[in-house]
């Protein structure tokens, strides 16, 4: 008797078929949603971090009341200018951007409030950076990718103060990005659709890069002419329509300045400009005669910055895991990366060194190391799991630096204005002290209501009829005023401040009130305890006090107006 062996289980139940795996076990793996969903998580993460206290996280910077006036002169009609007239150092393209945004949420009268209100428009277009990381990054290498870019971005310090700032930069960034989005696109062996008209589009991405920040030139026109040369990148004749299109966007404005008869003051605001670029003149930046050094303040500010100092510690490797990979994406961004590393290293050897300048360098550098550092496989749990620990702690790291940042009062402009609008009549006579060569930050932040100068002697303050003087120390200290630290001492001798304000920023920012021998409204003064005010406090004349702004410590070294 035969016994029928037993047959496969697949035989008794039919063909295999695939088992759904219950709820339970379903698991989202980093990079397995769409690419639009990390970009949109970026984005959000980026602005809530720059919204939270942005009014108060972070002083007026010098160049803030300047942009932001030229913003409302672009929303006025014709080209950009401020009180001393047209303006052409910089190209007009952010402040169009800032006149669309004042017709969009409505004008301020108060200086600092329109600041702050680009501030917000900024945080804004950190938000498009971020997500244009992610879909750079996933576009050349993967989702997941992407979405720790974008992460890194969103939560990286050095950002955060720059984006929280009315500058030029992080507009600038976004065109660039959106720019090698598009062209990166054009590298692929199977060309995608309308290839010229992506060509020409990136070419006008990086026009209004150049529009915003002409020095962006090296960082887009520049890596284009050796993508050309060298035959790296796409091919070379939509690079040439990239290029050209790039160049003529910048034509077309210089032909607009031409054409309205400005050329004069556009050739002599660009050549003062490319002086300043190439280090000619050192009026500002860490290479500037007597002001701080760039070693002491990286110091300063290593505990609180160290994961953004690990990233661009990580630029050579980035350049050389890029020039390792022969795909033409690869050698594009390699491109991107080497002009963006040879602008600043030219900066910091000879030319006119500021602080943004390396945010120029720190998103291409970011982009570079996400499409090429290796990570960790499944296979080797350790590694990974070491990989994963040192992630969690560059990015937990910021966390201390943000809370304090955030949570430090850091608004002494404002308190300042706030005071003078209660106490002082609008028109009064005010010595300001800072503005190494041109007008400081005092000036841009009251000279709507007030009459200011560097009136230094009793004889120019009786004519001007000056009643007070205003002090940002730190700016003194650290060699950026029109005076000299002991003529301010000289100048404060014997005086209580008005007013004062300690914070991150500008130290003690103090307002005294000078002796005038001409009558006038009498103003109290107030004895401030423990002041960082340099020279002697003496009695005031008058006792009773009158309201002061809050006096917080000082939690960081700040930034020095460049």
């Amino acid at each position: 008797m035969t016994i029928p062996r037993t047959a496969p289980s697949s035989a008794r139940t039919g063909p295999a078929t695939a088992v759904p795996p219950s709820p339970a076990r379903r698991r989202i793996r980093l990079g397995s949603l769409p690419t639009a969903v990390y970009a949109a998580a970026a984005a959000l993460l980026a602005v809530t971090l720059r919204l939270v206290e942005i009014s108060r996280a972070g002083d007026l910077f010098i160049d803030e009341p300047i942009y932001r006036q030229l913003g409302e002169s672009a929303a006025a009609g014709g080209f950009p200018r401020t009180d001393e007239g047209l303006f052409f150092l910089h190209p007009p393209g952010y402040f169009y951007v800032e006149a669309g945004w004042t017709k969009l949420v409505g004008e301020h009268s108060d200086i600092i409030a329109g600041v702050h209100s680009s501030r917000v428009l900024n945080a804004l277009l950190a938000g498009v950076t971020a997500a244009l990381i992610v879909f750079l990054v996933a576009r050349v290498r993967s989702r997941g990718a992407g979405a720790l870019a974008g992460l890194v971005f969103a939560l990286d310090q050095f950002c955060i103060r720059q984006n929280n700032r009315v500058l030029l930069e992080t507009g600038t960034m976004v065109w660039i990005l959106a720019g090698y989005l598009v062209l990166v696109g054009l590298t692929r062996t199977e060309p995608p659709p309308r290839p010229r008209a992506r060509a020409l589009l990136a070419g006008l991405f990086f026009g209004l890069a150049i529009l915003t920040k002409d020095h962006a030139v090296l960082i887009t026109v520049l890596p284009l002419l050796a993508a050309l040369l060298l035959g790296w990148g796409p091919p070379r004749r939509l690079v040439a329509l990239t290029t050209g299109v790039t160049v003529l966007s910048y034509v077309v404005y210089l032909a607009l300045v031409t054409g309205f008869g400005h050329f004069g003051e556009f050739w002599e605001a660009k050549t003062s400009g490319v002086r300043r670029l190439l280090g000619v003149v050192q009026e500002t930046g860490f290479n500037a005669e007597g002001t701080p050094s760039l070693s002491g303040r990286l110091l300063a500010e290593l505990p609180g910055y160290a994961g953004t100092y690990l990233l661009l510690a990580l630029t050579p490797v980035a350049l050389f895991l890029l020039l390792r990979r022969k795909e033409p994406v690869y050698r594009l961004l390699a491109l991107f990366h080497a002009s963006a590393i040879v602008t600043l290293g030219y900066a910091l050897a000879v030319g006119t060194l500021e602080e943004q300048a390396l945010y120029l360098l720190f998103v291409p550098n970011l982009v570079a190391l996400a499409v090429t550092v290796p990570m960790p496989s499944r296979s080797r749990p350790g590694l990974r799991l070491a990989a994963w620990t040192a992630l969690v702690a560059v990015v937990a790291a910021p966390a201390a630096v943000y809370a304090r940042d955030r949570w430090t009062p850091d608004d002494g402009f404002e308190r300042l204005r706030a005071h003078l609008l209660a106490h002082v009549p609008a028109g009064s006579g005010i010595v300001t002290v800072d503005g190494q060569r041109t007008r400081g930050v005092t000036h841009w932040a009251l000279m709507d209501t007030y009459r200011l100068g560097h009136w230094a002697t009793p004889e120019e303050q009786a004519v001007n009829d000056a009643r007070y003087v205003i002090v940002p120390w730190r700016v003194i200290e650290q060699g950026y005023g029109r005076y000299s630290l002991a003529e301010v001492q000289r100048l404060t001798e014997g005086l209580r401040p008005v007013f004062a304000f300690d914070g991150p920023t500008y130290g003690t920012l103090a307002l005294y009130r000078l002796p005038s021998p001409l009558p006038g409204p009498s103003v109290t003064a107030l004895a401030v305890p423990g002041s960082a005010v340099t020279g002697p406090l003496l009695p005031a004349p008058q006792p009773p006090p009158v309201e002061s702004g809050d006096r917080t410590p000082v939690t960081g070294s700040g930034d020095a107006p460049r």
